[in-house]
This record gives structure tokens, C-alpha cells and sequence, in this order.
């Protein structure tokens, strides 16, 4: 074969998903079951795949496309930016950057902002933050008190931090300074705090992964007494609920507490992998060369922030959001007296319902074939995060889908 032969063979790519299933399997690492599908285009609620299929998506990149797939937003602003500056160097100020910070701190309770690339890096800088607080503020203190079923993230740290017990084994030893707690029990919390060892309570508003449990108000309210009352840090994971997820910007917002640290990953990118690590001032302990990433504020992700949380403020998605989730929420209560689903719960448009079997996978493996993305975090559960801007019609649409599944899963 020529050098330009050859050139072109590495270049093209084959037609048709078997040739890239098999290319796959010669060259992408295993670390999840894949259906035997290729994605090649998405727009709005929709994805299509090489064979031109088209899917109904109530996953959106695990509640990562709040605009959806493409949204002209997020489109234009890469598209302008792509054409000044890509990236710079995160130790020099961008516009981009400096703007983005700007527009968080103006619509959250919080005053500085770091930007890294992933949740688990923006949590692993909560943790740091938090940890060099203790130190300066509370005679050497670095545990930080989290939940049973919270996911914070695959770094090992944050693998230590979060609450699921089937990764008690995995990548042993794990990073100390983390106790773990029943979700929404604040006696336990309350009683396991250390004067002198304890630094901070971390959480998410709304643990997703687990199946989508929400915080009681009551309970909210009572870590942030706790945390007043021993001088801790409440650093709140919003990682999957801000940004509009949950029918408020961010989560927080309804419970009528303020954190004293906030992560923001997912929506806060409309698709383009960046997250933010936010802070109120009186924590903010970072010093030169304490935290920091090599594409961390880069122009272009800086821009799809702007783009994109620019989009979910100017355009009112918020409250879209929740409106859009009564809705569904209505329609799942609704089969749940056909199917005997145990539960309907959620916040916003991060919803779950759990079945009377263990046949979640089952049903989303039916549905996937039957041209809709659905999520089953725990055997018995469903779990739904379509995008921010789904229609009524979309949602009536899902649940037709929906309801031939289980028939099909549950008879």
C-alpha cells in the first residue's frame, strides 16, 4: 500500500455501525457494556445513529445537554470563539473566563471561582479547599463528613468520599478523611461530627446515581445549623442538579440555605466538557500554586459556559424546567397505577420512579431498541433527565415508548 493509501485508510473512517463496533472492539478500552449502535448526530431531544435510527433521549449525557443536543447557543458560541483563541494558558486571564465568573457569582450566593475540566476534579478542589480551611481555621481539621449513596465523582479520592458500597473493594487503599452517613438523617450527622477533626459536610441536594433521593427541607436546614454551630464548611455536589435541573438555577435555591463551597459540572456546559468550583469568600484559603489544571478557564470552554448558562438565564429554562417536570411527573404517577411502580419522586426534570421487579435493565434495553434513552442507576429504578427545553409532546411521546417496555419487561 502507497503512503497516501495508507494515509487515506487511517483517515476514513468505515460505514455502518458493525465496522465501527468492530473497530471499536480492536481499539477502545472496555469499561462499560455499549448496545451495538454508533451515534453520529444529535439535535434537540434527538440522537441518530450511523444507520440513520433515531432515538428519543431522556439521558442527555447524564443530564450534561441542558439545551439539548447542538443547541444553536452553545453552536454559535464555540463556532465565534473557535475563530479568536481556543486556548491560552491557565495562568493568564481570558475574557472568557473573567466573563463566565462574572455570570456565576452574579446569580448564586457565592464570590470566587475556579474552573477545571470534570466534577471530580472541581470536588476534589472542594475537598482541597475545605481541608486548607481546617487547617488555617480549625486547629488542623481535614474529615469531612459525606453520605451513604452520594457519588461524587471515580478519582480515587472522590471514589473514597462517595457512598456506594460496591466500591468499598475497588483500587485498595483508598484516601483517608472521609466518614460516610445515612442521607437524611441529621442525628446521625449531627453526632459525628469532631471538634478538632472535622472540617466540613458534603453532599448532593439530590443524590442522582443513587437512584434520585431528594434532601428534606428540614434536613438542609439542619446541616446548615450544624455547620454554623461548629464553624464547618457545607459544601454542596451540584454537579448534576445545578443549572436549571432541578426548576431553579441551582438546587440550593429551594431549600432557603446557602453553601459555603458549590460544584457545578454537566449543564453548566451545555455539552462541552468544564465545571467550576465556587466559594464565598470567607473560605476562600486557596494560595499560589494550590490548585490549578493545564486546560483549566480555556477560552473555548469558557465560552460554552457563557453560551450555554447565558442561555438558561436570558431564556427563563429554569422555570421551563419546572414545569416541564410536574408535567412528567404527572404522567409517571399516571402509569404507576397501571405498572405499581413503588415510588415517583424527583426535583424539577431529575426524575425516578421504581418498579415493583428488578427488571430495570430490562426495560431500558427494550426501550433503547425502541428508539428511547432511559437510565436504570439500581435494578428496580428509572431514572429521567431529558433536556431542560423537552416538549409536552416529547414527554407524551417518551411515555408511549415507555409504557410498551414495560408491558413487554414487567408481564
Amino acid at each position: 500500500m502507497s503512503q497516501s493509501a495508507s494515509a487515506q485508510a487511517v483517515m476514513a473512517p468505515p460505514e455502518g455501525s458493525p465496522a465501527l463496533i468492530a473497530q471499536a472492539e480492536q481499539s477502545a478500552m472496555y469499561v462499560v457494556s455499549r448496545p451495538e449502535r454508533v451515534m453520529v448526530r444529535g439535535k434537540g431531544s434527538y440522537l441518530f445513529d450511523a444507520e440513520g435510527r433515531q432515538y428519543l433521549d431522556f439521558v442527555q449525557g447524564w443530564a450534561v445537554n441542558c439545551l439539548g443536543h447542538c443547541p444553536p447557543a452553545l453552536v454559535r458560541a464555540l463556532n465565534r470563539q473557535a475563530k479568536e483563541l481556543c486556548n491560552g494558558s491557565p495562568s493568564l486571564y481570558n475574557d472568557q473566563m473573567i466573563a463566565a465568573a462574572k455570570l456565576l457569582t452574579d446569580h448564586s450566593c457565592l464570590q470566587k471561582v475556579w474552573f477545571g475540566n470534570s466534577g471530580a476534579e472541581v470536588n476534589e478542589g472542594a475537598v482541597k479547599l475545605a481541608r486548607k480551611y481546617g487547617q488555617a481555621k480549625l486547629s488542623g481539621a481535614y474529615e469531612i463528613l459525606t453520605t451513604w449513596n452520594g457519588f461524587h465523582g471515580r478519582t480515587l479520592a472522590m471514589m473514597s468520599a462517595s457512598g456506594k458500597k460496591p466500591w468499598d473493594a475497588l483500587f485498595e487503599p483508598k484516601v483517608p478523611g472521609f466518614t460516610r452517613l445515612p442521607f437524611n438523617d441529621l442525628d446521625a450527622m449531627g453526632q459525628a461530627i469532631q471538634p478538632g477533626k472535622t472540617c466540613a459536610i458534603m453532599l448532593e441536594p439530590v443524590q442522582g446515581e443513587a437512584g434520585v433521593h431528594v434532601a428534606d427541607k428540614a434536613y438542609m436546614k439542619g446541616l446548615r445549623k450544624l455547620c454554623d454551630e461548629h464553624g464547618l464548611l457545607l459544601i454542596l455536589d451540584e454537579i448534576q442538579t445545578g443549572i436549571g435541573r432541578c426548576g431553579s438555577l441551582f438546587a440550593y435555591e429551594q431549600y432557603g440555605v446557602e453553601p459555603d463551597i458549590m460544584t457545578l459540572g454537566k449543564g453548566i456546559g451545555g455539552g462541552f466538557p468544564v465545571a467550576a468550583l465556587l466559594a464565598k469568600q470567607h473560605c476562600n484559603v486557596f494560595e499560589a500554586g494550590d490548585q490549578g489544571c493545564t486546560f483549566g478557564a480555556q477560552p473555548l470552554a469558557m465560552a460554552a459556559v457563557n453560551g450555554a448558562v447565558g442561555e438558561v438565564i436570558a431564556k427563563g429554562i429554569s422555570a421551563k424546567s419546572a414545569s416541564r417536570g410536574r408535567y412528567l411527573i404527572r404522567k409517571l404517577k399516571a402509569l404507576q397505577e397501571e405498572f405499581g411502580f413503588t415510588d415517583v419522586r424527583g426535583m424539577g426534570l431529575l426524575q425516578a420512579v421504581d418498579l415493583p421487579k428488578e427488571k430495570a435493565a430490562d426495560v431500558v434495553a427494550d426501550c433503547f431498541m425502541n428508539g428511547l434513552l432511559i437510565n436504570g442507576p439500581r435494578p428496580a429504578t428509572l431514572r429521567f433527565m431529558p433536556a431542560l427545553t423537552v416538549s409536552n409532546a416529547q414527554v407524551d411521546e417518551m411515555i408511549d415508548i415507555l409504557s410498551a417496555s414495560l408491558k413487554r419487561a414487567l408481564n
